[in-house]
């Protein structure tokens, strides 16, 4: 009978999961970005282009700061709540 001793691949820093945890918060504090600051006459075209969107279903690319990173969506706009400065994006896609 044969049997093949069972090989693992090699990886020096998962190795030691306290080391690949700290590598990693080392990696994503570099890929940190500050905070963007919008003047007045920036936030009434985005303000226009929200309505806009909304009325006429365009889609439209959001793009919103979190955690250090600036993420963007894709989506159509379904709903904005401006008391609360909530919007809801669909992620429908249409062809």
């Amino acid at each position: 009978m044969n049997n093949d001793r069972k090989m693992k691949k090699w990886r020096p820093f998962a190795s030691m999961p306290e080391q690949y945890t700290g590598l990693q918060e080392v990696i994503n504090k570099q890929a940190e970005v500050p905070q963007p600051l919008l003047t007045e006459e920036q936030m009434e075209q985005i303000n226009f282009t929200l309505i806009e969107a909304l009325h006429t279903n365009k889609q439209v690319y959001l793009t919103y700061y979190k955690k250090g990173q600036c993420i963007t969506e894709k989506g159509f706009i379904q709903f904005v709540d401006s008391p609360g400065i909530s919007l809801f994006l669909s992620m429908k896609y249409s062809n």
